[in-house]
This record gives structure tokens, C-alpha cells and sequence, in this order.
């Protein structure tokens, strides 16, 4: 979810494990050299969700490291198998109260830019969650952590995995 953390955590995590961070958005935009909103904006969603997964797809089977995704990646049934089938998927599990806390007051979500910005984050929330649950590895966040703390979190996660990353000794 927006506000979740993905980037900042996930980019923390990276350097604790010493691996690549990769952001697919990132990516997307690069390769189309437009942002992910031009590119909503003149070829549509279903356009771009295509590209999205392809450079997923792409992320995952040349680069090794810690791939953040746009929200909307995961709600793709092909880009959760992909992503159980070449690493592991992790939810930033981060109630609806802790994700308004962050993203309130920002112009910076456009899904967002609504006459009512919580009642969408709820919606958003409600209907993405049940997805969200069907990744991996859950993480819960807390309003108390700092952003290395979550990358703690997730990395004491990982290490259940050890097909994924192994115990540090």
C-alpha cells in the first residue's frame, strides 16, 4: 500500500543484506523515460500494467536484491506467482491508520487526488488487503518503528526462508 514503506524500507534492507535495491517503477520510468502518471495518462492503465510486468519479469530473473514494486503490482495473479516462483513476496503490513498518517496532506498519490483522500485510502485499503495477504512473507508495522527497525523486521522474515536468505550466524 501507499504509505507502507516499500522504497525507504526496502532500500534499508538492501544495505543491511549488502544486495542491489531495485524499484520496477523506477525502471518503467526510465525505459519509458515519462513518469508511471504520463504514462497512465496517455496509453492507459492496461497498457502500463503490461510493461509492468515485464519489467518485473525482467528484474527478477537478471538482477539478485531487494525489488520494491508500485502497489498496484502485486493485485496482478501473474506478478505474485513470479514473484513466489524467482524470491519472495513481503507485505509491509501497516494498518489503515499508520498508512494515513504518512500519506495525509501529500500531493504526491494520485489515486488520492479525491474530494474525499481517507474515504479512497479506505477503499483502496479495504479492497487490496485480501490480495496483500497472499504474499509470502507479512511484516506488521508499528507507528513506533523507524525505518531500520522495519528493515529488521523483515529481515528476521526472511530468514525463515532459508530457500531465500540465511540465518546470520
Amino acid at each position: 500500500m501507499m504509505g507502507a514503506g516499500k522504497t525507504a524500507v526496502g532500500k534499508a534492507l538492501a544495505t543491511r543484506l549488502s544486495v542491489p535495491f531495485l524499484d520496477s517503477d523506477a525502471e518503467i520510468e526510465k525505459a519509458a523515460n515519462m513518469t508511471i502518471s504520463e504514462i497512465f495518462q496517455r496509453d492507459g492503465e492496461t497498457f502500463f500494467r503490461a510493461r509492468e510486468s515485464e519489467v518485473i519479469e525482467r528484474l527478477l530473473d537478471t538482477q539478485r536484491g531487494i525489488l520494491s514494486t508500485g502497489g498496484g503490482a502485486f493485485l496482478s495473479e501473474r506478478n505474485r506467482q513470479m514473484m513466489s516462483d524467482k524470491g519472495v513476496s513481503v507485505w509491509l503490513n501497516a494498518d489503515l491508520s499508520l498508512l494515513w498518517s504518512r500519506v495525509k496532506g501529500k500531493n504526491t498519490r494520485p489515486l488520492l487526488r479525491t474530494a474525499h483522500p481517507y474515504e479512497t485510502l479506505r477503499e483502496i485499503y479495504e479492497t487490496r488487503a485480501p490480495i496483500y495477504a497472499l504474499a509470502d512473507l507479512s511484516v506488521a508495522g508499528d507507528p513506533g518503528y523507524s525505518i531500520d527497525d522495519m528493515a529488521a523486521e523483515v529481515e528476521a522474515a526472511l530468514v525463515t526462508r532459508r530457500d531465500v536468505l540465511e540465518a546470520v550466524k
